[in-house]
């Protein structure tokens, strides 16, 4: 699911964001290379986890911004099908997330 939506004009500072994702990005060249050397499966494991946990804080930081800002927007506006598809897809992240 890639949908940009893009008559928002909220402005985020994701400095902070890109700075997490560059050091996941790092960490995922690590376990390219942990492969490579034939390392220890369990410790492989344990570095994909790492990842996948900074991943869950990125996406945690991402919607915390968006639910302060255009989610705060839609349910205070007069637009009810703008507030209906914002939570609308909110619900949708988290059934999405939740999928094994």
């Amino acid at each position: 699911m890639n949908e940009m939506h893009d008559h928002h004009t909220h402005i985020h500072d994701h400095h902070d964001t890109i700075q997490r994702l560059k050091s996941a990005e790092g960490h995922l060249r690590g376990i390219q290379r942990m492969l490579e050397e034939d390392t220890y499966c369990i410790d492989i494991i344990r570095q994909i986890q790492a990842v996948q946990a900074a991943l869950n804080k990125i996406s945690v930081n991402i919607l915390e911004q968006h639910l302060n800002s255009c989610v705060i927007t839609a349910v205070r506006g007069e637009n009810l099908q703008e507030r209906e598809r914002v939570l609308k897809e909110i619900t949708d992240v988290f059934e999405t997330a939740t999928k094994v």
